[in-house]
C-alpha cells in the first residue's frame, strides 16, 4: 500500500521534469567537495539516501567509484537516473524504500544526505532514521548531511521541513556521533531562488546497530 510521502513524491517526478524541480543540481559540486574534504577514496562504498534523479552517481561512476547505491521513495526518480546512465546503470545498486521504513542489509562508508532529514518533522520519523542510520554505517564511517539551514526555506515542494545547524543536528542524532565538521551552502534553484543549506559531516561515535 502506498503511503502518503511515498505518492507525494512519486507524484512530483510523474508530473516535473527532473531538471526544474528546486534542489536540482547540473553539477553535485558541494557532495563531490565534502567528499574531497575528507579524503574519501573511489575504494569506499557509498549508499546516496533520497538519491533520486540526482548526477551525483554519474559523476562518481566518473571518478572510478564502483560499490555505489541509490536509495529514493519515488520510483519514478531513480529510473530517470538509470536511464540516463543507461549500461552503466547496471553498475549501481537501486534502492526503492522509505528510508524510515528501511531495514539496511549492510554497513556503508559513507552516508550521503542531501535533503531528506530536514523533512522528517515528526520524532519517530527521525527516530526511525536513527535506526536505519545506525545499522547501515560502518563503525568508521562518514555521515555526510545537508538540511535546510536555520535562515533557509520553511517548506520546500509544498511540505513544512525542519531546518538545521550543526549543533541542532548533533542533538537530534545523539551521542553516538560526533560532529565532524560543518558548513554552509547557498543552493541556486532552477527557477533563480538562493537557499540557505547547512552541511555537516559526523563520525560514529558509539555502538551502532547490527544490521536486521
Amino acid at each position: 500500500m502506498q503511503t502518503n510521502r511515498e505518492a507525494h513524491w512519486t507524484g512530483v517526478y510523474q508530473t516535473k521534469d527532473s531538471t526544474s524541480v528546486s534542489w536540482y543540481q547540473q553539477e553535485p559540486e558541494p557532495s563531490l567537495r565534502a567528499l574531497d574534504r575528507f579524503g574519501i577514496q573511489p575504494t569506499a562504498s557509498l549508499v546516496d539516501v533520497g538519491g533520486g534523479a540526482s548526477n551525483l552517481v554519474d559523476r562518481l561512476l566518473q571518478r572510478g567509484w564502483t560499490d555505489l547505491t541509490v536509495l529514493d521513495i519515488a520510483a519514478p526518480a531513480l529510473e530517470v537516473a538509470k536511464a540516463r546512465l543507461g549500461p552503466l546503470a547496471g553498475s549501481v545498486s537501486w534502492i526503492v524504500a522509505d528510508i524510515t521504513d528501511w531495514r539496511p542489509a549492510r554497513r556503508y562508508d559513507v552516508w550521503h544526505d542531501r535533503a531528506v532529514f530536514h523533512f522528517l518533522i515528526e520524532a519517530e520519523q527521525r527516530e526511525a532514521y536513527r535506526r536505519a542510520l545506525s545499522a547501515g554505517l560502518a563503525a568508521d564511517g562518514l555521515l555526510i548531511m545537508a538540511t535546510f539551514a536555520p535562515d533557509g526555506p520553511e517548506r520546500c515542494s509544498g511540505l513544512p521541513v525542519q531546518r538545521y545547524d550543526g549543533a541542532a543536528l548533533a542533538r537530534e542524532l545523539g551521542p553516538s556521533f560526533t560532529l565532524a565538521g560543518e558548513w554552509r551552502e547557498q543552493h541556486l534553484t532552477p527557477s533563480g531562488a538562493s537557499q540557505s543549506f547547512n552541511w555537516c559531516a559526523f563520525r560514529p561515535a558509539g555502538k551502532l546497530l547490527a544490521p536486521e
